[in-house]
């Protein structure tokens, strides 16, 4: 009963109201939910913002909920560069015993993300996709210390080929994004396709709605932008699973 009301509720809340929700991925990138697409910001676009991770979308090896923050830069129209970095618990850092009876947030993992558009959307023909091509977390010096490591750290690591295009049916903009995701990691192997659906209603544009399937887990969520600046997303991965974030836009001349 609980669960049924609080879809509702939520439903409600992105239909009804006001109240902004944006799609900024929990990777600190542009993105749909938590999957790749080949949508970019403006050239010149700095994105500053941080993210409630649930467990449920965090590597395999964590337990609890955690939280990131990012800084992100759209250097050219075609170049997206990111740097993220994920809260760690830890009872002590080597050989320093901080708290021996509890683990607490005193570690950080970071890591940098970067997204290169090889091709935008209607380039060289009305239907044509954009694509990108992006990393996050691409190396790692734990573990085996290399690319795409199988172990240790590089939790968020992820290699992908993604392609984006947009459809109006009336007056309603839909949108697709098809993605390949892969890297070598035991945990949270990626190895295959994802994929997402976002509707923008006209009439409230600043609001998509997104449905997801990020090679691992299915989402759902929404965004809204506020101002031109402000940006707020959840998504719910299995229906049940709350992750959410902020992120205030700023375009610089």
């Amino acid at each position: 009963m609980l669960y049924s009301l609080r879809k509702i509720l939520l439903t409600g809340l992105f239909l009804c109201t006001g109240i902004a929700l944006s799609a900024q991925m929990t990777h600190g990138t542009t993105g749909l939910l938590n999957a790749p697409s080949a949508e970019m910001q403006d050239s010149k676009t700095v994105m500053i913002g941080g993210n409630l991770l649930n467990q449920e979308l965090t590597p395999s090896k964590w337990n609890y909920d955690t939280y990131n923050y990012f800084v992100n830069a759209t250097i050219f129209p075609f170049l997206e560069i990111a740097y993220t970095a994920t809260m760690l618990k830890a009872k002590s850092i080597g050989r320093l015993e901080w708290y021996p009876d509890q683990e607490k947030f005193c570690n950080q993992d970071r890591y940098f993300s970067a997204r290169l558009r090889v091709l935008k959307e209607g380039q060289f023909w009305k239907h044509m996709p954009a694509v990108v091509v992006g990393t996050s977390d691409p190396y790692t010096e734990s573990g085996d210390g290399q690319i795409a490591s199988a172990d240790g750290n590089g939790y968020f690591c992820r290699f992908y080929v993604a392609a984006t295009k947009h459809f109006l049916v009336g007056t309603e903009r839909l949108g697709v994004s098809v993605s390949y995701v892969y890297n070598k990691r035991v945990s949270n192997h990626l190895n295959g396709i994802a994929a997402g659906i976002t509707y923008e209603p006209s009439f409230l544009p600043n609001l998509r709605l997104i449905a997801e399937y990020d090679n691992i887990n299915y989402s759902v969520g929404a965004s809204y932008l506020l101002f031109d600046q402000l940006h707020a997303q959840f998504l719910l991965q299995d229906l049940k699973y709350f992750t959410g974030g902020l992120c205030y836009k700023i375009h610089l001349k």
